[in-house]
């Protein structure tokens, strides 16, 4: 497989070698050691820190799509009412993901480079009284940040559970899960926490473990089985021990530089990326700067080029971006600029290569 020194896709990202060096340590059965149960209770602790929650942490061996299916299939059943806001590819698949499960699901769409407009959601909650509104904070394809703040406010105003996908988002922004009323939060391993894709980690309040009883849902995916389990030494299938002990290094890892430092690291690098991105005459997805994400920068296709040129003169030249997905597929490519790849010597020298090939045209 080739290989690229500048590597800035948005997830997964690099793995950095101390935590690559964990998955080489022979752990006992994660089934039988009570190691492993405290380590595992240790990653809950330590993320609950890092996300501003009193909540459990359910973390389930998987990539981050399992936490949102998990998440839904626990809570829904069929002619739940799901109240899906969409303003770019995640959003909308939320939405179809509940449809598929037989919800009652009405999407309140918005533009791809705005953000959602509270008033519309407002009013459609008042109109449609959702069991769930489902939200996602960082739209990757488009690198668009949503005020997952207000629209809390209002599931809350309705009764109704809040439903956040923040896998591309937190640990490289602010994400205040009790303060924001999210009820179940969703976070992959491979974003901001520098992991590999092996995690899908959940965030569940009360409220949300009395409609998981009640829908009593049982499969690989479960909740369930996680609000005892751990606490009874008793896990649904066998852990990822290795995975769970490197959360624990990279959650530390984010408290010892401190929460703060590390949302102003990504805030820099985002702030550069962009001005170099302007500076060379480049135009952002978003339509306005204020929405542009921290962890990822969303910018069209130059004219002239085509993607798959521009990839390939990028990748000559030892540079991988990544594209998009959905009606933005070869018309935009996304800058990844969190976890790891928030170092701004490393996006500065791909920018500059980046900047070397467009005018050397």
């Amino acid at each position: 497989m080739k290989t690229y020194p500048i590597g800035l896709v948005p997830g997964p990202v690099s793995v950095p070698q101390d935590i690559r060096d964990i998955y080489t340590i022979d752990f006992g059965s994660a089934d039988l050691e009570e190691d492993f149960f405290e380590t595992y209770e240790e990653a809950g602790n330590l993320l609950k820190e890092v996300l501003s929650t009193e909540n459990d942490v359910v973390i389930m061996s998987g990539e981050g799509m399992l936490a949102l299916w998990a998440a839904l299939k626990s809570t829904l059943s069929s002619g739940s009412k799901v109240l899906a806001v969409s303003n770019g590819v995640f959003g909308s698949g939320v939405a179809d993901m509940a449809r598929s499960l037989g919800c009652d699901v009405r999407e309140v769409k918005f533009d791809y480079d705005r953000v959602p407009d509270i008033d519309v959601i407002r009013s459609e909650a008042l109109d449609f009284k959702p069991f769930m509104i489902t939200a996602v904070h960082c739209e990757t394809p488009s690198g668009v940040l949503n005020p997952v703040e207000s629209i809390g406010k209002v599931a809350r105003e309705v009764g109704a559970l809040f439903y956040v996908d923040f896998v591309s988002s937190a640990c490289g922004v602010e994400v205040l899960v009790d303060r924001w009323n999210i009820d179940l939060g969703l976070l992959g391993s491979q974003k901001a926490l520098s992991l590999p894709p092996d995690l899908a980690m959940v965030t569940v309040s009360e409220r949300a473990w009395d409609a998981i009883a009640l829908r009593g849902y049982d499969g690989y995916d479960a909740l369930l089985p996680w609000r005892y389990g751990p606490k009874n030494r008793e896990l649904p299938y066998t852990h990822n021990w290795h995975a769970v002990a490197a959360l624990v290094k990279s959650a530390s890892k984010l408290l010892e530089e401190g929460l703060k430092n590390v949302y102003m690291r990504h805030e820099s690098v985002s702030a550069y990326c962009i001005g170099r991105i302007m500076d060379m005459g480049l135009k952002l997805f978003p339509r306005d700067e204020a929405y542009c994400s921290p962890t990822v920068t969303a910018v069209y296709v130059p004219s002239g080029w085509s993607w798959k040129e521009l990839d390939g003169e990028l990748r000559e030249r030892g540079v991988v971006f990544g594209g998009s997905y959905g009606i933005l597929k070869d018309k935009v490519f996304r800058i990844g600029h969190m976890g790891s790849q928030a170092d701004l010597d490393l996006v500065s020298r791909a920018l500059d290569i980046l900047e070397d090939i467009l005018t050397s045209r």
